[in-house]
């Protein structure tokens, strides 16, 4: 089973795994085994930051697995990370109890605040952490499906069903901003004290969860790579390019399409999980169609079909978000994240990665033309006596 996996993988998927594997465990090391004042201590919250960064790394991965290999443009897809960290909120809410403000055993506080007489049956479950990870896969995923099913059966393709993602988001935007929606209106889900017993705020929780984010972004990565390497994903290639020529020699394009639609927003809802523990709240912004919008420029700057381009371009742009957001250039963020989207597109259409090999093929094959033609002719057969 692992072996016909293990063959997919070249030479550059083998180097960023081992990349992610050594981040997963260097940093957790650093943090844990040096001393706050040592020169080589990686801080705690350094640690979060890095977890956060790989939970958008696995939305990127998302979003490239429909868009590089498919050419589904999703400008909604924050809706599904979105969803993921509802759902995990959910469960970390449920196991506040009496510990809230309003030391209410059953209500969250928000509740008790807007005078819930009880909870309602949407919240029921979700106090077991199995349940909470059926539901962080399983709303993602059932959305996708249905809205994939009708548009995709419909052929909606193109600008008009990024209108119709983007359409979606901003509806779910405006729903749970709603106070009777019952998710905590404007001020979301947040005071989480709790994740399997665990502090969320303890040294050891936030080292674990950034090592099983890392452990989800390279299970999702391996899933996407065996995807695009077989028969399927060369019958998904062949729809991006010619979607009507690949109808006619048979293939029932919305099938493909639905499927990998749907995983795709399986595997946003689990980023968005992993995502809320880390940073502590979840709240309607995170379905702004903004966020969609600027995880598609992640995807464009590290390079649109590449897998690995994506997660690199994910970091970068966030590292960048990071930096300018935290000075004096914080106002002219959205500028220079314009301006960096602009120069990729003119500049590197393939991306970061994806120029990167065209530039190594291109050396590869002057290369192969310079040594044969520096090869010595071989002499002629002398003639037979």
């Amino acid at each position: 089973m692992m072996s016909p996996l293990l063959r997919t993988l070249d030479r550059g998927a083998w180097i960023f795994l081992g990349v992610l594997g050594a981040i997963a465990v260097l940093v957790p090391f650093f943090n844990l085994v040096f001393p706050p004042d040592s020169a080589l201590h990686v801080p705690t919250y350094l640690v979060a930051l890095f977890g956060k960064y790989i939970c958008y790394a696995l939305l990127a991965l998302s979003i490239d697995l429909i868009w590089g290999y498919v050419g589904i443009l999703s400008l909604g897809h924050g809706a599904f990370f979105a969803l993921g960290g509802y759902a995990m909120g959910m469960y970390l809410m449920r196991q506040i109890g009496t510990r809230g403000v309003y030391a209410h055993p059953e209500l969250p506080d928000f509740m008790v605040f807007l005078n819930w007489p009880e909870l309602p049956v949407f919240w029921y479950g979700f106090q077991h952490f199995p349940y909470a990870l059926l539901m962080v896969v399983l709303v993602p995923g059932a959305l996708a499906f249905v809205f994939g099913w009708f548009a995709f059966r419909s052929r909606v393709t193109g600008v008009y069903l990024s209108i119709i993602t983007q359409a979606l988001t901003y509806a779910l935007l405006l729903g749970f901003f709603r106070n009777n929606f019952g998710f905590g209106g404007n001020n979301g889900l947040t005071d989480f004290k709790d994740i399997l017993g665990f502090n969320v705020q303890a040294q050891g929780t936030r080292v674990a969860l950034f090592m099983v984010s890392c452990v989800a972004l390279i299970i999702g990565f391996l899933i996407c790579r065996a995807l695009v390497t077989s028969k399927f994903g060369k019958v998904l290639v062949a729809i991006r390019d010619a979607e009507a020529r690949t109808r006619f020699l048979g293939y029932r394009a919305e099938s493909y399409k639905l499927f990998v639609f749907t995983l795709s927003a399986c595997m946003a809802g689990v980023a968005g999980a992993l995502y809320v523990p880390q940073v502590g709240i979840i709240n309607p912004s995170e379905f702004s169609p903004a966020n969609s919008i600027e995880a598609v420029i992640w995807v464009a700057v590290g390079g649109r079909g590449t897998l690995t381009g994506a997660v690199i371009g994910a970091i970068l742009v966030n590292y960048g978000k990071t930096t300018f957001t935290s000075g004096v250039l914080a106002p002219y963020w959205l500028f220079v994240l314009g301006g960096l989207f602009i120069a990729v597109t003119l500049l590197l259409p393939k991306g970061i990665v994806g120029t990167w090999q065209e530039w190594s093929e291109r050396r590869r094959q002057r290369a192969a033309a310079d040594n044969g033609s520096a090869a010595p002719a071989e002499p002629a057969p002398r003639p037979a006596e």
